[in-house]
């Protein structure tokens, strides 16, 4: 009976420490890669997305810390979430309304950007891929890749109003524009 009340003690305070510990871990990326929140409210649009916002640090970004034609979790620590409360046509598809995760496959000429349904508690696995599920998939489409004629320090991403909206994603010198409209509005 006295080895079972130790045992317990010791595995309640190796439970604490590990939380501890994941607890210490979460607060060290998220001062490397702060949270952002940004919102565009326009005619009845709401658009939101939440991510976390890595640094150059004079780092090679594309094609080498973020490898060409692969899942990215689009940004640092949890996987980055875009919430409507619209319909939104993209491209030539429909993304109901609702919240997402949003992951890209980065390449030097155009990227796929993704939405998925599924909301994952971190953007990577332990073994630091991406945990996206492609069987969540709800939308993907290509857009090209323009240079930017300065360096962005911060990952960024942005939401600009106008007909059409854009959602914007810049880092390093790589631009990727997004063009969206209400699905109830002709493009």
């Amino acid at each position: 009976m006295k080895f079972l009340k130790w045992l317990l003690i010791i595995l309640l305070g190796l439970a604490l420490l590990g939380f501890a510990g994941f607890q210490y871990m979460k607060y060290n990326t998220k001062k490397a890669s702060p949270e952002e929140t940004v919102v565009l409210d326009q005619g009845g649009t709401h658009i939101e997305v939440f991510y976390n916002r890595p640094s150059k640090r004079g780092r090679e970004i594309f094609g080498g810390l973020v490898p060409f034609n692969e899942v990215w979790r689009t940004g640092a620590n949890e996987a980055t979430t875009f919430s409507t409360n619209v319909d939104l046509r993209v491209g030539d598809q429909v993304l109901p309304a609702g919240t997402y995760t949003l992951w890209t496959i980065p390449g030097p000429q155009e990227w796929t950007v993704i939405w998925n349904g599924k909301m994952y508690p971190w953007g990577v696995s332990w073994g630091e891929k991406a945990s996206r599920e492609p069987e969540h998939d709800v939308l993907q489409v290509q857009v090209p890749v323009e240079t930017l004629p300065q360096e962005v320090e911060l990952f960024t991403i942005g939401l600009d109003g106008g007909s059409p909206l854009r959602l914007t994603l810049r880092w390093d010198r790589t631009g990727v524009d997004v063009p969206m409209v209400p699905a109830n509005e002709h493009s």
